[in-house]
């Protein structure tokens, strides 16, 4: 395949994203009845011009660094709305002073002794694709952005024991093709599939796409090889041990703050061979609710059990009858459980009708490039995930919207709803808002949204993040989530593994 450009500044392929008449084309079709749009799209920026560097590289590595003003930009920001639309306006105050792109476990250590030598911070970098304040650059620096994406080689497929040996900077697609000649798969379709790797997956504890079962990255590791600082990190290869607490689970999720994962074998499966999908609508959304909560206590187990709000269902799904949709589906030996499903869901008023055309998993990986035109369209966009119980999440629902109703701009916003992931004890819901923004106030309002959503979230039973991580945007309530004693275990395992505190500074610790 031919080399595709990326956006420096907005998500993905320069290529798909959204022009200017599909961006006006979005406000007639989705947004006018709602919002106050005026028509106007902001152009993409201009290519950046950035001050030189304050680092010079290693002679040693020089080959493994870039530092010229395109590379930099590029990995400046993640992918969150204030990461967007700050690059759209070319506001990019601190920027990495250096990107280092490592070809070896070697060079990922001298770079780190290197850094920590010259009093630089170092920022982990896999797709670049978060959406939580992960990468970024605050403080005065210097600073270098540690892109692993040169350690991409899958080393070993072994189908006896049902595992492949895969190097962090692997991406999602390239992960999949090479497992495919042996019908394998591992089954893990974060939306940010396409543009994010095995070792960002594995430093945000990322959320695949699927809403039961072994769906979350932690349930795929079997093993770990960590470069820290003061030397690698690598956890046993069994398939459970009971020996003291998990070595793994130190790793996943620390947003590159305690390490450098470089390298994972993942447990793999073979690709299912029976599919079985519905399309449910109900007459209202608490039936919806009850149906969903008995369907997942039920033993069954659905690889989607997306359930939409009726507003969610409008705008994303193409329905006009105001109803919510449950999108519904087994693979595998669970595919004879279908029927059995649809009693339940018929037994709480749901009503099977046609499927929606076009793939909703094609969609559901397009949706950044929409977000993107939004933000063009100078529209504020937001997206908040959380995981409640069940007995909580009507009251959190109900909270959210108010927050967000209330914060926005003259109380006015669209906020939707959908459930990514659902457990016997509670389901995971996203919310999506979308506001009128003012030119060049566009992140304090987000700021003032993101505020009271996650305060309400919290007041009402939520974790701060189910699957987008921490970073440096949740951190306050991530801090009042966890205990004293628990942050000062986690302060002193950084002081241990990294005591120059150069790993990404500013993220969980």
């Amino acid at each position: 395949m031919g080399y595709r450009e990326r956006s420096w500044w907005g998500w993905g392929h320069a290529d798909e994203a959204l022009d200017d008449a599909a961006c006006r084309r979005l406000a007639e079709r989705a947004l006018r009845p709602w919002l106050p749009i005026d028509g106007s799209v902001i152009p993409p920026p201009p290519d950046p011009l950035l001050p030189a560097p304050r680092l010079t590289p290693p002679p040693a590595l020089a080959e493994t660094f870039l530092g010229d003003s395109m590379s930099r930009a590029s990995h400046a920001y993640g992918k969150a709305f204030r990461d967007v639309v700050r690059a759209l306006h070319g506001d990019l105050p601190n920027p990495p002073d250096l990107v280092c792109r490592p070809r070896s476990e070697p060079d990922v250590v001298a770079a780190l002794d290197w850094a920590e030598a010259a009093g630089a911070a170092v920022v982990p970098y896999g797709g670049g694709s978060s959406v939580v304040g992960g990468v970024e650059y605050r403080g005065e620096g210097p600073w270098v952005c540690l892109d692993l994406s040169r350690l991409s080689r899958i080393a070993e497929v072994d189908d006896v024991n049902r595992v492949v040996r895969v190097q962090a900077g692997v991406f999602g697609p390239a992960l999949e093709a090479a497992l495919e000649p042996h019908g394998l798969t591992l089954r893990h379709f974060p939306q940010s599939f396409e543009f994010s790797t095995v070792g960002g997956w594995l430093a945000t504890r990322s959320g695949g796409h699927f809403a039961t079962g072994p769906t979350r990255i932690d349930n795929f590791v079997e093993a770990l090889r960590v470069v820290t600082p003061r030397g690698p990190v690598e956890s046993p290869r069994v398939p459970a041990s009971g020996a003291g607490p998990d070595a793994n689970a130190l790793f996943l999720g620390s947003e590159g703050a305690l390490g450098v994962i470089v390298e994972a074998w993942l447990r793999v499966q073979r690709k299912p061979a029976a599919r079985a999908k519905a399309t449910i609508a109900f007459p209202g959304y608490s039936q919806s609710l009850a149906a969903t909560r008995e369907l997942v206590q039920s033993g069954l187990r659905p690889t989607n059990c997306r359930l939409l709000d009726p507003m969610e269902a409008m705008l994303n799904a193409g329905a006009t009858d105001g109803r919510a949709r449950l999108m519904l589906g087994f693979e595998g030996p669970d595919a004879v459980h279908l029927p059995a499903a649809l009693e339940i869901v018929r037994a709480h008023g749901g009503v099977e009708i046609p499927r929606p055309p076009g793939s909703f998993r094609e969609a559901f990986f397009r949706l950044p490039y929409t977000r993107d035109a939004l933000v063009r369209l100078g529209l504020v966009v937001e997206t908040v995930e959380t995981a409640c119980r069940w007995s909580r999440f009507e009251a959190l629902h109900a909270a959210v919207l108010a927050a967000a109703q209330s914060a926005a701009p003259a109380g006015v916003a669209v906020v939707t709803c959908r459930f990514t992931h659902v457990y016997p004890d509670g389901p995971a819901p996203y919310f999506t808002i979308v506001t009128p923004g003012r030119r060049g106030a566009e992140v304090p309002i987000w700021d003032g949204i993101k505020a009271a959503v996650s305060d309400a979230i919290a007041a009402n039973g939520g974790t701060i993040t189910h699957h987008h991580a921490v970073g440096r945007d949740h951190r306050p309530w991530y801090d009042e989530e966890h205990s004293p004693l628990l942050r000062a275990t986690l302060r002193a395992a950084k002081r241990t593994l990294d005591p120059g505190g150069i790993l990404n500074p500013g993220v969980l610790v």
